[in-house]
């Protein structure tokens, strides 16, 4: 079994637990044809979600994935699990409500960046406020591919889809911005075809109790073919890609001779040498009380910067659940238990014949 890692994090299981529930991937897989688009990056992001699931030790009856509208909704039906298809945007709602009343399971979300961050981003906003206990997933590939090809919230400025021809004028959301304002206590990033380092992040998130958001930059070969490619490639990354690692300095490229330094309140990219040392760059503290860090990081983006995956933030708060049965156990001992039959029927009641 595979330890937990950070604050707020589950710790493993103990033997007794881990020589009861034995499961490998294949104990994952349902009987179900995957069908998305051959090539998809979804079918990374499955690999990796089942792959990882045996680590954290839950029987499958107490796991559940819960998904909302477009090619991300279809996950739940892959996986050896419970599981809900429910409606467009709504499936943080649905996962709350889940986590309320039953908060010994443990809950995913699946979702795109159309379905999150368009008519669900409110729904997104308030479960991670909440700190609800679950692990939101979204796939982001800048486009809306279920229904064809039109733009999305995070489509860049400019783009031309179907749904706008002439380029889109809407500014696009930077989900993990958002994830980190919303205040979720646990914020990463990773890429399709970083198929390590998308398991770790999994597992990370996987561990972690509270509100956990990761954004996967996740590659549509049909109607956005190469979102991301400029600096996830394998020949362009290590100059292109900013590897997080908590209480180590920001370096990055092939020879591991660049970093990122602050001057004043804004980063910037330097060559080590020349005056220029480790010392002198920023470290990264994921575990930081205010988001100020994770929050530039959120916004470093190519070609200015190099673009950060990893775990950007991981905070303990209490979560949603345990404050909610924390109220209802204090209103039993100071009350009692509720009688429902004996509300509906005090007060002003009357009879009609």
């Amino acid at each position: 079994m595979t330890e937990g890692n950070g604050q707020g994090e589950q710790p493993a299981l103990s033997p007794e637990n881990q020589a009861v529930i034995q499961l490998t991937r294949k104990d994952f897989v349902s009987d179900q044809e995957v069908r998305w688009c051959p090539g998809c990056g979804d079918y990374s992001i499955l690999a990796q979600t089942q792959k990882v699931m045996p680590d954290f030790g839950y029987p499958k009856e107490n796991i559940v994935f819960i998904s909302g509208i477009g090619c991300s909704g279809r996950l739940p039906y892959y996986m050896n699990t419970f599981g809900f298809h429910t409606i467009h945007g709504r499936a943080p709602t649905m996962a709350t409500g889940l986590k309320a009343t039953r908060p010994d399971l443990m809950v995913w979300v699946i979702t795109g960046d159309g379905d999150a961050l368009s008519i669900g981003g409110n729904h997104v906003l308030h479960s991670m406020r909440r700190n609800v206990d679950f692990k939101m997933v979204m796939f982001n590939n800048r486009i809306y591919g279920l229904t064809k090809g039109q733009a999305s919230p995070t489509s860049e400025l400019g783009k031309r889809t179907k749904s706008t021809p002439a380029g889109t004028i809407d500014t696009p959301i930077m989900p993990l911005t958002v994830a980190l304002a919303a205040e979720a206590s646990f914020v990463a990033r990773s890429v399709d075809t970083h198929t390590e380092h998308l398991q770790a992040t999994l597992e990370r998130a996987g561990y972690h109790k509270g509100s956990a958001f990761v954004e996967v930059l996740q590659n549509c070969n049909i109607f956005n073919d190469g979102a991301w490619r400029d600096f996830t490639d394998r020949e362009v990354r290590e100059d292109r890609m900013l590897m997080l690692e908590d209480g180590k300095p920001m370096i990055f490229g092939k020879e591991r001779d660049k970093g990122i330094r602050l001057r004043g309140l804004h980063p910037e990219v330097v060559s080590l040498g020349d005056g220029v040392s480790e010392d002198d760059l920023l470290v990264h503290d994921e575990h930081a009380e205010e988001p100020y860090l994770a929050l530039m990081l959120s916004r470093m983006w190519w070609p200015e910067f190099p673009v950060p995956v990893g775990v950007l933030r991981a905070v303990t708060r209490p979560t949603h659940d345990e404050l909610l049965t924390g109220q209802i156990d204090s209103a039993v001992a100071s009350t009692g238990e509720g009688d429902l039959a004996r509300v509906l029927k005090s007060g002003e009641t009357w009879t009609v014949e």
